[in-house]
């Protein structure tokens, strides 16, 4: 397990250009049931003890009730291999993330479950027991939420928060997502290995935000996919990008 003490600002600005339908919009009937949990798995190609919490990452993309996401970071470029599918916005992340819980603990391979807690990320009984432990919490992935393509664009829905809620804000994100991505490793710590990476975040947007009312957005599908993307995902999320907090709920489609 690498850590990485944080030492510097977050940096890297997310924007799009999104149309915004303000008319509710009903959840589909067809839609998949909704998950229990995010699974948020910061990983480097060039830290050795990785790969066995990426292999995790691609067990749970198979269990439905589970939406995992990959964000490979930037900080370990140095040691001898630039990661090929880090983004400077995932380490910011994970460091707005540590911020957030009033501690220092940055490391990879680290699991942020919910928005709500950190356990290492190679460890599956851990993230076992870290997502049972934090759906006690009402606020919890308590929202459905939509996602679905139609024609060139994709839509969104979340619906109202329940009355017993004490929550009832957030920002609603989407990220594209490329489903597998095998890599040859040619030096540093994981030299010689060929990995796969699952469920790989290659981009995000904000869509809006959620002030415990249903509401419905329509987004272009060109702001969505590019060339190795197969799949989206969109999340509510307690907070803002600067100071992330738990998730209230999310959802999944294959764009391919």
């Amino acid at each position: 397990m690498k850590s990485l003490r944080d030492t510097s600002r977050l940096t890297g600005a997310l924007s799009a250009s999104v149309l915004v339908a303000f008319s509710h919009m009903a959840l589909s009937q067809s839609a998949q049931a909704q998950p229990r949990a995010v699974v948020e798995l910061f990983t480097s190609q060039g830290c050795s003890s990785c790969p066995p919490a990426d292999k995790i990452i691609g067990d749970l993309a198979k269990d439905p009730s589970v939406i995992p996401l990959s964000m490979p970071v930037d900080y370990w470029d140095y040691l001898g291999w630039r990661d090929t599918l880090a983004d400077s916005r995932f380490s910011a992340r994970q460091k707005a993330y540590s911020r957030m819980r009033g501690d220092r603990d940055i490391y990879t391979p680290q699991a942020i479950i919910n928005g709500a807690t950190h356990v290492i990320g190679s460890d599956a009984t851990q993230i076992k027991d870290a997502i049972s432990a934090t759906k006690q919490s009402a606020s919890v992935m308590s929202v459905p939420v939509s996602v679905s393509v139609s024609g060139k664009h994709v839509n969104v829905s979340v619906a109202a928060s329940t009355p017993t809620s004490s929550h009832d804000h957030g920002e609603v994100w989407i990220c594209s997502v490329s489903k597998s991505v095998p890599i040859t490793i040619n030096r540093g710590e994981n030299r010689g290995r060929e990995l796969t990476y699952y469920n790989v975040v290659r981009n995000w947007l904000k869509v809006g935000d959620w002030n415990g009312s249903a509401v419905s957005w329509t987004v272009p599908l060109e702001n969505v996919s590019r060339d190795g993307v197969d799949a989206a995902v969109v999340y509510v999320q307690d907070g803002s990008r600067d100071r992330p907090g738990a998730m209230r709920g999310a959802a999944y489609t294959s764009l391919r």
